[in-house]
């Protein structure tokens, strides 16, 4: 005759089962944790002495991260900007420090993201809008291969606005990189006049909506 176990006790049961959902639950959460801290940008933990004024900009700042800017992630202790270098239209180089004494909003973008394809006309119109001796959208195109597709794309959709800058290297997505600044494209900067990063985005934006227009006023003063 087949011998009949005994029914564990159900109460038994559930505990069991709440404890393993409570410790995939806090795994999930250490995970997460560690994902966020990986990805948070290295804005540094104190003041810098090459940026005095910055620290008021960018508090002015923190409640202006809502609604189209919901994913901006401002400085708490701004530092100078990365050496970024790349080229103008006429292949002339430029670097992020040469845009010094004047706000700047920094977009690094290629032909191939779709996501950057669809904001650029709101970055067009952001410069059109906002650009003035205080202010600029600069937007470094990061193709590599068929150099020709993106003036062509500019072309395409109208861009009147914006100056033509691009790295072919792709070296500032490097250094983007190692600065825990970007990890893929878009990624946008917000830069004061000191040159000092007040900010960074990841992801696409309407730069030229209300929130965004609040945003690059906060960074200009």
């Amino acid at each position: 005759m087949a011998k009949i176990m005994p029914a564990g006790d159900p109460n038994l049961s559930r505990a069991a089962a709440r404890r393993r959902l409570a410790f995939a639950g806090a795994a999930i959460l250490a995970a997460a944790a560690a994902l966020v801290y990986a990805m948070a940008p290295r804005h540094g933990n104190g003041p810098s002495a090459a940026c005095p004024g910055s620290r008021e900009r960018a508090l002015a700042l923190q409640p202006l991260a809502h609604g189209e800017m919901a994913a901006l992630s401002v400085a708490p202790w701004p530092r100078p900007a990365p050496e970024i270098a790349f080229k103008s239209a006429d292949g002339a180089p430029v670097t992020l420090a040469s845009f010094k004494g004047k706000a700047t909003l920094v977009n690094f973008w290629a032909t191939w993201c779709v996501p950057c394809r669809r904001e650029m006309p709101a970055l067009d119109r952001l410069q059109g809008k906002a650009g003035a001796e205080d202010f600029a959208v600069v937007a470094v195109n990061v193709d590599t291969a068929r150099l020709e597709r993106p003036k062509a794309f500019l072309a395409e959709i109208g861009v009147k606005n914006l100056a033509f800058y691009a790295d072919p290297s792709a070296d500032a997505l490097q250094v983007l990189k190692a600065e825990g600044l970007g990890l893929g494209l878009p990624t946008t900067l917000l830069i004061d006049r000191e040159g000092c990063g007040l900010a960074v985005l990841a992801g696409a934006a309407e730069w030229d909506s209300a929130d965004a227009l609040a945003v690059v006023s906060a960074a200009r003063k």
